[in-house]
């Protein structure tokens, strides 16, 4: 990416992370950068490769963090829900984004999705089923936490160490 596309990004994600996917909108991002926004147009082709920049770098930034629980606790699937749901809760809107729509596949970096999923896949011992229940419980576990679906007091740390060790490999 160019140098302005890069800032383009950067203003995107920061308007995503104060206010929210409903306040991501061209028109906002070039009001932020001080431009008019048919100026965007040079850098990303429409609102969604702007979106789809955002979840390259959600995804590569989860990658990350389940890499890095996986380097200081080799084998744990409670360090990679640890970081899993770490990464979601600093992130919310960001997570939202990347989560709770069709992945743009077609868009992203050749191996970026492999390389996210890798971590859990090891852990799992390579079985595919298992690694999507943990997907599915995680990402059911942080949507409604993201989402304040949980009753004030509930024990949340209680039900993710349950969760958790339900579906240990």
């Amino acid at each position: 990416m160019s140098p302005r596309a890069r800032e383009i990004a950067a203003a995107a994600r920061t308007l995503l992370e104060e206010s929210g996917p409903a306040a991501l909108t061209l028109r906002a991002i070039a009001d932020r950068l001080g431009i008019k926004a048919p100026s965007l147009y040079k850098h990303f082709p429409d609102k969604e490769a702007v979106e789809t920049e955002l979840v390259v770098q959600s995804l590569t930034e989860a990658a990350e963090a389940m890499e890095a629980a996986e380097t200081r606790e080799p084998g744990s699937l409670a360090a990679l829900a640890e970081a899993y749901r770490a990464y979601a809760l600093a992130h919310p809107h960001l997570y939202c984004l990347m989560t709770e729509r069709p992945l743009p596949r077609a868009s992203l970096p050749a191996g970026l999705e492999d390389r996210a999923a890798a971590p859990l896949m090891r852990v799992c011992g390579g079985d595919l089923d298992l690694a999507r229940s943990f997907w599915a419980f995680a990402h059911g576990m942080v949507v409604l936490e993201i989402h304040g679906r949980f009753p004030a007091g509930a024990d949340l740390a209680g039900a993710w160490k349950r969760g958790v060790g339900a579906l240990r490999p």
